[in-house]
């Protein structure tokens, strides 16, 4: 089993990965560059996470298998003879996940290093690459370069003044071990600082919003609330995405197809929606002497800008047009789960069919009946108990956080649980707590990455809505937080001997990461007392502080003691009704044409058949007398005339929005028109062509 556990955890740890990129992220449309790049970043994260319990479980090991070697010698050269070594030396026995030593040091070196050179070199120009407006590539590497030369500038600031505070200290001999740590600590003390206050958001939020969700009615207000935001982001996606299109038609119109620059304005089309690349493709066909008139033509620089205006208008508004549409189901589920709380017939009955086919074998054992237990009776009571349990947790992070420096006695409660099990060396409860630990520390950091928004410069939309922006954002956040939230759980379980102040073998990342004693201001100071902040933002979050100051600010936030926020829940809710009755009405007409065709599309096969049969027998019966020969044909003809005529007003009288309930009972009027207002649909002629139906 050698190594058997990190191969599994590897190849589990990618899929997870590439499942919630794919939620994200838009593999057909977005450059596979930037696919990869972030599909590597969150891989690297999330690898440390996973990756981590099994150190300590090595570790731990180590330490066991070196006391029991060290025994022997020391009982030898006492006086005492055959003193037998402590019990639990003859319990140490290697985990069922171990990983050896020589392995563990080079996979953190590759994993570490690789992520540090993603976050402060690579993504950051990817990030200029994707948002620049150039038409080659040479153009965009150049316009990366020029954005981030102000961007590498300030970090190799940063960098020379912890260099200079080590070269002016005659304590310390500059190395190249040394200048190492020096800038580890720099990096992991930039991740920590956003670190504690992204934390202390996730530790209150997380379990309120699970608690809220279990209210009746929180849910359903918040997402009228939403509705009334969101369409006025979509009316303002739309009003600018009209502004952009008409400034590409001015630039289509004023460029020929003679013109230089005429290839960058085909470029800027190529990004436009289908229906305005059809619109302006009807003034394509001209041809004009360019030089005629040298000043009114835009310059490849306006051009440029323009198509990175077009860029993001467009993304921008299929990204809002499709968070309309999902919320709109969810407030339609959200109407039904209420109404059916209160159903004798404990049935869910939804008032619109889901657009998507589901799966047979979900709708086999996920029936209307289950669906009523668990939406309705059920699903409340499993929010307020995982509530329950995940503020269980947030309170034991904070003490552990505010107690952690403290070795005797041992305050962290996480710290007291791995030394409990190191007694007997339980191996799998000790990786049940480190991996708890650390995943509910990073599920609190990495929703709230996924939930904060920078206006429209960093948003994670959900169902592959997310910009090449945000998601290459994304990695350089996770790269950043994940090493130093990795060296803040190993402080919590006091496996870090500059925590612990033990002379113990220290786990492989800690020896990875070096002896932060270089800094003794950081080491001694800022990562032990900085994360007792933690509890500031915790009280902050679970009063809103944050969002009142938004609020007053100008940002609308849900709140529900303000006046804006019931305005814009009316709102909101108006907007979902007005929705539901255009969906409403748009069944009931498909449903109506659908009875329709069944209705008298045999009608029709039996009309043409018929047809044919006549024509046999006209040509059977050529042989006959001109007589007999010209009453058939009068009547085949009168008879094709009049199935003519009932087919042809089946055809055209199918109503778009046809109301049965004001259809009169009167006769039928040969003199009136074929349709009138109101729904009434009256004949073409006197022969009635509806008694046979």
């Amino acid at each position: 089993m050698s190594g058997a556990a990190l191969g599994i955890e590897i190849v589990f740890v990618f899929f997870l990965a590439l499942i919630i990129l794919h939620r994200y992220g838009d593999f057909k449309k977005q450059h596979r560059l930037v696919i990869v790049a972030t599909l590597l970043a969150w891989y690297l994260c999330f690898l440390m996470v996973f990756i981590l319990p099994l150190d300590v479980t090595s570790t731990i090991y180590h330490r066991c298998t070196r006391a029991v070697n060290s025994s022997p010698s020391e009982s030898s050269s006492s006086n005492e003879s055959h003193t037998p070594p402590a019990s639990g030396h003859h319990e140490c026995f290697r985990p069922w996940s171990y990983i050896p030593r020589e392995i563990m040091p080079v996979f953190w070196r590759i994993v570490y290093w690789t992520s540090q050179f993603l976050t402060w070199i690579l993504l950051p120009f990817m990030q200029s690459y994707a948002r620049s407006g150039g038409f080659s590539i040479t153009g965009k590497i150049k316009t990366a370069l020029i954005e981030n030369a102000i961007y590498y500038g300030t970090y190799l600031m940063i960098f020379g003044a912890f260099l200079i505070y080590v070269a002016v200290n005659p304590n310390f001999s500059l190395k190249w071990n040394q200048l190492q740590t020096i800038g580890i600590a720099a990096a992991n003390t930039w991740g920590l600082f956003l670190l504690v206050l992204l934390l202390g958001y996730g530790l209150v939020e997380i379990p309120r919003s699970h608690w809220n969700g279990a209210k009746k009615g929180y849910l359903l207000m918040k997402t009228y609330f939403k509705a009334a935001k969101l369409m006025t982001e979509k009316a303002d996606a739309e009003e600018n995405l009209e502004d952009i299109m008409e400034e590409v038609r001015k630039v289509n119109e004023s460029i020929k197809y003679n013109h230089p620059l005429r290839k960058c304005v085909d470029t800027i089309l190529k990004k436009c929606p289908t229906e305005y690349q059809e619109r302006m493709g009807r003034n394509m066909d001209d041809y004009e002497d360019f030089e005629e008139r040298p000043n009114a033509y835009p310059t490849e620089k306006s051009l440029v800008k323009l198509h990175k205006q077009v860029i993001y208008s467009v993304q921008r508004h299929c990204r809002t047009q499709v968070q309309w549409r999902i919320l709109l189901e969810q407030a339609f589920y959200l109407e039904d789960v209420a109404k059916n709380e209160t159903s004798a017939a404990r049935q869910f009955v939804h008032t619109f069919q889901p657009q998507e086919p589901e799966n047979k074998v979900i709708q086999h054992l996920y029936t209307p009946t289950v669906e009523w237990y668990w939406e309705c009776l059920l699903r409340p009571w499993f929010h307020r108990i995982l509530a329950i349990v995940l503020a269980t947790f947030s309170v034991i992070v904070v003490w552990s956080e505010c107690t952690f420096f403290s070795t005797n006695p041992v305050l962290s409660l996480f710290a007291g649980f791995i030394q409990l099990a190191e007694k007997s060396y339980n191996y799998f409860y000790i990786e049940m707590v480190c991996f708890f630990t650390i995943f509910f520390l990073s599920i609190c950091v990495y929703s709230t990455v996924f939930r904060i928004r920078v206006f429209n410069y960093y948003y994670l939309a959900s169902h592959h809505q997310t910009d090449a922006y945000s998601l290459l954002f994304s990695g350089m956040l996770f790269c950043r937080l994940t090493p130093p939230m990795c060296l803040n759980f190993l402080g919590l379980t006091h496996m870090d001997s500059s925590i612990s102040h033990k002379n113990n073998e220290p786990t492989s990342y800690t020896y990875i990461m070096g002896s932060m004693k270089v800094l003794s201001f950081i080491a001694d100071g800022f990562y032990i007392y900085y994360p007792m902040l933690v509890v500031i933002l915790c009280i902050a979050t679970y009063f809103s502080l944050g969002t009142r100051c938004l609020n007053l600010l100008g940002f609308q936030q849900f709140m529900g003691d303000n006046e804006m926020t019931s305005d814009l829940i009316d709102e909101g809710k108006e907007l979902i009704r007005r929705e539901k009755r255009r969906r409403q009405r748009q069944e009931e007409g498909e449903n109506r044409r659908r009875e329709w065709k069944e209705r008298y599309g045999n009608n029709r096969e039996d009309s043409a058949r018929n047809r044919n049969v006549q024509a046999v027998q006209k040509e059977s019966s050529f042989t006959e007398t001109n007589a007999n020969r010209s009453v058939s044909s009068k009547y085949t003809r009168a008879n094709g005339r009049n199935e003519r005529d009932r087919i042809e007003l089946l055809q055209d009288a199918e109503p778009l929005d046809f109301n049965a309930d004001t259809v009169s009972e009167e006769p039928l009027d040969s003199d009136s028109g074929r349709h009138q207002p109101g729904g009434r649909y009256l004949s073409m002629s006197r022969s009635r062509i509806f008694d046979d139906v």
